[in-house]
């Protein structure tokens, strides 16, 4: 219900991306000729320090308010999904009726988790920027005496490094370095399906209902494999049990089996960053399970096959936006047209498998 919402934030920080490393390029490039080129960079510090800081702070604000209003659009899905399947019955007619405000204090903590866990990352841009701008620029004076490489070439190859790179925005607990729009987008896919999953269980509470069961998503990852189609308790203990609930439409007790509870479930994994699967209410005797879906000739592995191509496409993308003169831009393009023709291939192959165009940009100014 809230996969598209993260992409609007995640086109910010990759317009917000691309416009760094072309500010970096344009900074080294402007008078590389002149004798004095390293004491003129130097000079200039402050002037890109600005530079990059209006970028940040321009970054910031338009990220605010659309994560807001992805919260705002994911908690409503919620609880218009919850409607939808309630529908039939007569608190589901009289659901639809009321006005669908909003959970205010829920969006607003949703908000204020998705600000705490992204305000490092606009503190360390102008940080990695500058870092990266000084480094270049002792280590193309040192490279062209000791090698004879060009200060361009020199300037290039390290401008190169920093764009294979990204700008590094995030390093996680296990180590790994996160780009800015990569993190991001991952964040906001996390807490825009948490404000629907919230949406959803708000109104199931509103009508005293316990239960939901878990949607059955093709392609599904080992971490959510084992919860598909199960029926998870809103509250309660943890661990499987058999609980009696009465069928609403004929009053009859049925014996439903419990695996766990909802906090329990996504403890161990379930509707993790870039899940697809939701939840839906589940009413004895008039649920049924989901049925599976079969993708055949097609495995997880594929789809993690299609994420590595992606982020092949979007690797030399930046080196395009880089980029100080035009061979090394026809070079990235070389690499880029590349690795689409590598992705049009893969998903030939795949009848289940669609291209994901935005996936694979970067936006640049140029």
């Amino acid at each position: 219900m809230a996969e598209d919402l993260a992409r609007e934030v995640g086109l910010l920080y990759q317009d917000a991306e691309g416009a760094l490393l072309e500010l970096l390029a344009k900074a080294l490039e402007a008078d590389i000729e002149s004798p004095r080129w390293a004491e003129l960079k130097l000079a200039s510090i402050g002037n890109l320090r600005t530079a990059v800081e209006a970028v940040a702070d321009a970054l910031q604000q338009d990220t605010d308010g659309a994560v807001r209003r992805a919260l705002v659009t994911a908690y409503n899905r919620g609880r218009q999904a919850a409607v939808a399947e309630l529908g039939a019955l007569d608190i589901g007619r009289e659901l639809a009726a009321r006005d669908t405000v909003p959970n205010a204090p829920a969006i607003d903590r949703l908000a204020a988790s998705m600000a705490e866990d992204t305000r490092p990352l606009y503190q360390r841009i102008t940080r990695a920027v500058v870092d990266t701008y000084r480094r270049i620029i002792g280590r193309a004076a040192g490279t062209q005496l000791l090698t004879g490489m060009t200060r361009r070439q020199a300037s290039q190859r390290a401008l190169d490094e920093f764009a294979n790179r990204g700008v590094t925005g995030f390093v996680d607990s296990a180590g790994r370095s996160w780009s800015l729009p990569a993190y991001a987008e991952m964040a906001v896919r996390s807490v825009t399906a948490r404000a629907a999953i919230e949406g959803h269980v708000d109104v199931l509470a509103q009508l005293g209902m316990g239960l939901v069961i878990v949607s059955d998503a093709p392609l599904e990852c080992p971490l959510c494999r084992p919860w598909e189609g199960e029926v998870l308790a809103l509250n309660g203990p943890p661990g499987p049990r058999t609980v009696m609930e009465r069928n609403p439409a004929t009053g009859q007790p049925v014996a439903v089996h419990v695996v766990g509870t909802l906090l329990e479930a996504r403890a161990a994994g379930l509707y993790h960053p870039n899940c697809r699967h939701s939840l839906g209410a589940y009413i004895p005797g008039v649920t049924t399970r989901p049925p599976h879906h079969a993708t055949p000739g097609t495995t997880y592995e594929d789809t993690q096959r299609q994420r590595e191509i992606e982020r092949h496409i979007r690797h030399w993308k930046r080196r395009q936006a880089a980029a100080m003169d035009e061979q090394a831009r026809r070079r990235a393009g070389t690499f880029v047209r590349k690795w689409q023709a590598e992705m049009r291939a893969h998903v030939a192959a795949h009848d289940a498998m669609r291209r994901k165009p935005a996936r694979e940009q970067i936006s640049s100014a140029r």
